[in-house]
C-alpha cells in the first residue's frame, strides 16, 4: 500500500512538473510573441517620426514645390491649377443659387436663398446620398444620371421661402473634387481620378457637360455657372463670413488644399492679369511627394494595391481614405508574425479597407478604463474575441502614431502654405494682419485628436509670436455654401447685382 501511494506521489508530482514546464513554455512563447508584436509596433512608430526639424524639411520642400508648379505646367508633382475664381464673394450676391459637391463616396445637394449684405444667408437647405460603389467605376453616363435624378428630386421639393425671379434658370456651383484641368470659370477637363473612383470614359471629358446632358436627360432645367473644387467652394464660402481667409484645407475622404495667391507670381498664367490683382489656386496637394516624408514598408503596400500607384502619395498617409487600412495592415503583420490576435490570424483582417477611419478614432477615442469600445470594434469589425486589456492598449498606441503622423504632416503641409505666402513670421515695422485657414472634411469635424494635434503642430512650427496671428477655423459645409455663391457671382443675369447696388 505504502508502494502504490509513493509511485502515485511521484506520478503525481511528475505530472505537475510536465504541466509547470507547459505552462511555463507558453509563458515564454506568450513573452516571446508580445516582446515580437512590440517590436513591430516600435519600428513602425519610428519609422513615423515627424520631429520638429522633419516638419520643417516638409514645408519647405511644399514650398519649392509650389513654386514650380506654379511656373510651368508638369514642373512639380503639385498640379497647383489655375481656378479662373479672381472675385471672392462679397457679401453682396442675392437670389437663389444650387450646389451639387461631389468630392467622395457620399454627394450633396444644396440650396441657398441669398439676401445680399443684410441678410446674407437667408434659408438653406441640402440633402446627402450615398454613391452605390459599382458606380463609383463604372461608366461615366450611369453616375451622371444618377446624380441628375436625385438631384431632380431635390429641386421637386424646392419650398416657398425659396424664390426663383420668373423667367430665370435655375443655376447651379459644381463642387467637383478630383483633379480637372479648367478652361474657364464653367468647364474643365477631368486629369484623373482619386479616392477609390476608377471610371475610364469620363477622363479627359469636360465634367461639367457630362453634368449638363445628364440633367437634359432627367429633365433638370438647370445651368451650371461655376465648376470650383470643394477646396475652393470652402475658400470662397470661409471668404463670404470672414474677409482674414486666405486658404482652405479639406481634410476628409481624400485631402487637398486651395488659396489665394498674386497673380503676377504665377509664371504660367498667361493672360490678362485680373483686375483684382488674384487668383485662387488649386493645389492638389494630395499629389505632394518628397523624400523627406517619413513612409513605411505598409504606405509602400497600400499604394502598389492602389488604382493610383504612385500617384497622392501625401494623400494616403494623412486622409480619412487610408488611415484605418494602415492601422489594419500594421495589425495584420503584428498577427502573422507575433501571434497578436492569438494562433490563427483572423481573416477580416486580411480585407482592404475593412477598419475605416471613423472605427480608428472611436477606438483612440475610447476613455473607458477597459477599453469595451476598442473590444467591441475588434469584436464586430474583425472578428476578434476575447483580446486582453494590454492588446487593446497597443491598438490605441497604434492609432495615435498613424493619426499624429497624419496629423503633424498635414501641419507642415498649411506651414509650407504659409511660407510661400510670407505669413509665416512677424515682420517688425508692420501691422500684424490676422490669416486665417479655413477647415473642411469629417476627418478634422469629427476625429478630434486628429485636428487637436494638428493646430497643436502647426503652433510648434510658428513659435508663439506668429501662431498669435494665425487661426485654423472649420468652415462647416463651407464648399456647398461656397459653390452657390460661385454661381451667384457667376450669374448669367448680372442686372440681378445691378438691382441690388441700386436699392
Amino acid at each position: 500500500m505504502g508502494k502504490v501511494a509513493v509511485g502515485a506521489t511521484v506520478i503525481c508530482a511528475a505530472t505537475v512538473c510536465a504541466v509547470a514546464a507547459l505552462i511555463v513554455r507558453h509563458r515564454m512563447k506568450s513573452s516571446g510573441r508580445w516582446a515580437r508584436a512590440m517590436a513591430i509596433l516600435r519600428e513602425f512608430e519610428d519609422k513615423c517620426g515627424t520631429s520638429l526639424g522633419k516638419l520643417r524639411q516638409v514645408a519647405d520642400a511644399m514650398t519649392v514645390e509650389m513654386h514650380a508648379g506654379l511656373a510651368s505646367e508638369g514642373g512639380s508633382k503639385l498640379k497647383m491649377l489655375i481656378s479662373f475664381v479672381d472675385n471672392l464673394p462679397t457679401g453682396d450676391e442675392h437670389g437663389l443659387f444650387y450646389a451639387l459637391d461631389l468630392g467622395g463616396t457620399n454627394f450633396r445637394v444644396l440650396r441657398v436663398q441669398l439676401g445680399g449684405r443684410e441678410r446674407r444667408v437667408v434659408k438653406q437647405e441640402f440633402t446627402e446620398v450615398s454613391i452605390p460603389q459599382p458606380l463609383m467605376v463604372g461608366c461615366s453616363d450611369d453616375l451622371f444620371d444618377f446624380i441628375a435624378a436625385e438631384l431632380a428630386k431635390f429641386v421637386a421639393t424646392e419650398g416657398e421661402e425659396f424664390h426663383l425671379a420668373p423667367g430665370r434658370q435655375r443655376e447651379l456651383g459644381f463642387t467637383f473634387s478630383f483633379p480637372v484641368k479648367q478652361a474657364s470659370i464653367a468647364s474643365g477637363t477631368l486629369l484623373n481620378w482619386t479616392k477609390g473612383f476608377s471610371i475610364d470614359d469620363a477622363v479627359g471629358q469636360d465634367v461639367v457637360a457630362e453634368l449638363t446632358k445628364a440633367m437634359e436627360r432627367k429633365g433638370v432645367d438647370m445651368r451650371v455657372a461655376a465648376l470650383v473644387n470643394d477646396t475652393i467652394g470652402t475658400l470662397a464660402g470661409g471668404r463670404y463670413f470672414n474677409n482674414d481667409v486666405v486658404a482652405a484645407v479639406i481634410l476628409g475622404t481624400g485631402t487637398n488644399a486651395a488659396y489665394v495667391e498674386r497673380a503676377h507670381a504665377i509664371p504660367k498664367w498667361h493672360g490678362l492679369l485680373p483686375k483684382s490683382g488674384e487668383m485662387v489656386i488649386n493645389m492638389e496637394w494630395g499629389n505632394f511627394r518628397s523624400s523627406h516624408l517619413p513612409l513605411t514598408e505598409y504606405d509602400h503596400s497600400l499604394d502598389l494595391e492602389s488604382l493610383n500607384v504612385g500617384e497622392q502619395i501625401f494623400e494616403k498617409i494623412i486622409s480619412g481614405m487610408y488611415l484605418g487600412d494602415i492601422v489594419r495592415r500594421v495589425l495584420l503583420k503584428m498577427a502573422e508574425e507575433a501571434a497578436f490576435f492569438g494562433d490563427v490570424v483572423p481573416a477580416k483582417l486580411r480585407v482592404p479597407f475593412i477598419l475605416r477611419t471613423p472605427e480608428m478614432s472611436s477606438m483612440h477615442h475610447d476613455t473607458s478604463s477597459d477599453l469595451k469600445v476598442v473590444g467591441a470594434k475588434l469584436k464586430d469589425i474583425l472578428g476578434i474575441t476575447n483580446t486582453s486589456l494590454k492588446t487593446r492598449r497597443a491598438v490605441v498606441e497604434l492609432c495615435n502614431i498613424v493619426a499624429t503622423r497624419g496629423a503633424r504632416l498635414s501641419a507642415a503641409g498649411i506651414y509650407g502654405i504659409l511660407k510661400k505666402l510670407g505669413r509665416d513670421v512677424v515682420k517688425e515695422g508692420e501691422k500684424q494682419q490676422k490669416t486665417v485657414i479655413a477647415m473642411d472634411g469629417g476627418l478634422f469635424e469629427h476625429y478630434k485628436k486628429f485636428s487637436q494635434c494638428l493646430e497643436d503642430s502647426l503652433k510648434e512650427l510658428l513659435g508663439d509670436e506668429a501662431a498669435d496671428n494665425v487661426i485654423v477655423e472649420h468652415a462647416n459645409d463651407g464648399s456647398g455654401i461656397g459653390a452657390a455663391l460661385l454661381a451667384a457671382s457667376h450669374s448669367q443675369y448680372p442686372e440681378l447685382e445691378d438691382a441690388v447696388q441700386e436699392s
